[in-house]
């Protein structure tokens, strides 16, 4: 069962390659995909426009064409050069993991500090959390996020609440999980799940996850070098769909703050992750069927905690809100920021807030273009909340 597991992995990797890197034409001239998204930063002349990084600069403006998995590598290599105590390890890392995310790592730095562990998610967590405890900085990777479920007790009932249980003695505030999640376009029920808010209910760990390259390399620093138990969720849908040009020196992205990626008068549009894109395209359409619409989208990037004061502001502002991700509707990360949003904007908002969201079902194979949120839904959705 392990030997299958393993390789069906990895076929599913070789399968994404073929597949994540597509972009169709679709309704009104608006190319949908990640390929023609406006977001990624193509040209290093337009990397340092963003504030958070435009005090690089002036100090190294160097930048390199990477994809998302390749930003991730980056930003693991930073972190053991410049961290002794910083190790790599879970199931095939050394071998540069399914979809390759930590190639190199061994040969260069030693099979001392990137090494394989056994198939067993709940001993992977529980490592990690005993290095932690004793100054390590653990990278660990659960190989699909699917298979987190087993490290669920480990997580939640041990790092979450080290610190908190000991007074703040100790704590295992270097410890980082990496895991690959959400829809891939053939993964099926066990390769496409997206379970942050199973963990977004735990006081005690933060959670992440990027939409491009320059994100993920930035969010993954901060992350590991954070004082807090991080769990970073990576959409493996974006590892070689999504290409910019990245810095190539050593910085962070703030965590537990929100990026305002388009601004706009008329709707709030909140996303994270791969959604993002998806979202991006509704816009387009909105704006083109209903000139004059103006709509701002914002991306989350940390999960938990979120970034309440930049969404409640854009809500106050807009009067209205519409949320999308992959996981099911059903205590989704979706209703917590529209109970939030309700708390502070009740007297600002014009319209319902909507939400579109994965169904109350498990991920299905040959209906996941039913599933997922699309651009029509996110589409329908922003029509909604505009003409009601």
């Amino acid at each position: 069962m392990l030997s299958i597991h393993r390789q069906s992995s990895r076929l599913l990797s070789l399968l994404n390659r073929g597949y994540s890197t597509q972009a169709v034409q679709s309704i009104d001239n608006i190319q949908e995909g990640v390929a023609y998204s406006k977001l990624l930063k193509k040209d290093s002349s337009e990397v340092f426009r963003s504030p958070e990084l435009a005090q690089m600069s002036s100090t190294n403006s160097e930048t390199k064409k990477m994809n998302l998995f390749q930003a991730v590598n980056d930003a693991m290599s930073i972190a053991l050069s410049t961290d002794d105590r910083a190790v790599i390890f879970g199931e095939d890392v050394s071998f540069g993991g399914v979809f390759r995310a930590t190639s190199g790592l061994a040969e260069q730095f030693g099979r001392d500090r990137v090494f394989n562990t056994p198939l067993t998610e709940q001993g992977i967590a529980g490592f990690a959390i005993g290095m932690a405890s004793v100054g390590h900085t653990a990278i660990a990777e659960i190989q699909f996020a699917d298979y987190i479920f087993p490290a669920f007790d480990q997580l939640v009932n041990e790092a979450a609440k080290f610190r908190y249980r000991s007074g703040n003695q100790f704590n295992v505030g270097g410890l980082t999980i990496r895991s690959p999640c959400s829809a891939v376009g053939h993964g099926g029920h066990y390769h496409s799940q997206s379970p942050e808010a199973f963990f977004t209910h735990c006081p005690g760990l933060k959670i992440v996850t990027p939409r491009s390259p320059i994100q993920a390399k930035g969010l993954l620093l901060a992350s590991i070098r954070d004082r807090n138990p991080v769990i970073f969720f990576e959409p493996k849908i974006l590892y070689r769909a999504a290409v910019e040009e990245v810095p190539v020196a050593d910085y962070e992205l703030p965590l537990g703050k929100a990026e305002v990626i388009k601004k706009g008068s008329d709707v709030t549009i909140v996303g994270y992750g791969s959604q993002i894109y998806t979202l991006e395209n509704a816009i387009q359409l909105a704006e083109k069927k209903m000139p004059g619409l103006s709509c701002e989208l914002i991306d989350l990037r940390t999960i938990a905690p979120w970034d309440v004061e930049t969404v409640v502001a854009s809500v106050k502002k807009t009067g209205r809100l519409v949320i999308a991700h992959e996981a099911p509707k059903t205590s989704g990360v979706g209703a917590e920021i529209t109970s939030t949003v309700m708390e502070h904007c009740f007297l600002n908002l014009q319209a319902p807030i909507q939400r579109v969201c994965g169904w109350d079902t498990p991920f299905p194979l040959v209906f996941e273009k039913f599933y997922v949120p699309s651009m029509i839904r996110c589409f329908d959705a922003i029509k909604t909340a505009v003409t009601y």
